[in-house]
């Protein structure tokens, strides 16, 4: 019987939420590129924006990130998410970047129909 420590499992279901996220996200900038604008697209900026009041309200921090941090005194980026330590450090910027890119477009392509 394989035993995951309790870091290991929050590491798990951390990746597993990123991964979800960056669907939600490709398939937002799929949407906006190809003018298939319909209703996943907008429960896509939902969920987008539900993640990003959730980082306000945590100071900009994943609450997996606090509650790993109980089992962890690594001082990496990575320490609670399978991810290179660069991306795990740059991942809020380059994502907040790539969103709003989707919705300078999705604005674009709304009042231009």
């Amino acid at each position: 019987m394989i035993v995951l420590s309790k870091l290991t499992i929050i590491k798990i279901i951390h990746t597993v939420i990123w991964f979800f996220f960056n669907v939600v996200i490709f398939y937002l900038f799929y949407a906006v590129i190809s003018n298939k604008i319909d209703k996943l697209v907008w429960i896509g900026v939902g969920i987008i924006l539900i993640e990003g009041c959730i980082l306000l309200i945590f100071k900009n921090k994943c609450p997996l990130t606090i509650i790993a941090r109980r089992y962890s005194n690594s001082t990496k980026d990575n320490f609670d998410i399978f991810l290179p330590n660069w991306l795990a450090k740059y991942n809020k910027l380059i994502y907040t970047i790539i969103f709003i890119l989707i919705v300078i477009l999705l604005i674009y392509r709304i009042t231009n129909r």
